[in-house]
């Protein structure tokens, strides 16, 4: 028998309809995500993005772009991490460290 792996439904920043995805991938770029952010102080969606690909072809079983910004998105709606006002391209810092 089959198990059926855990999904998260990720949330919309604009309260859109989230994504249901598997959440060991949801956790891999979460914690990538945080962790980069934490590193840089503040990082461009493009940079983390490229970054992402970057590091994570290898060992990721999905469409980074994708996972990236699903995930980026859900951690803005939740409060964790938040788009820099007036910064283009948009720059992303953490906004505090609340648990998910």
């Amino acid at each position: 028998m089959l198990s059926k792996e855990e999904k998260i439904l990720t949330l919309h920043p604009q309260g859109k309809k989230g994504v249901n995805i598997l959440k060991r991938r949801y956790d891999v770029i979460k914690d990538y995500i945080l962790k980069t952010i934490r590193e840089k102080g503040e990082i461009s969606y493009e940079n983390l993005n490229d970054q992402a690909e970057e590091d994570l072809s290898d060992s990721f079983d999905g469409k980074i772009p994708w996972y990236i910004v699903t995930v980026k998105l859900d951690l803005e709606a939740r409060g964790i991490i938040e788009r820099i006002p007036k910064t283009s391209p948009h720059q992303l810092r953490i906004k505090n460290e609340g648990r998910i």
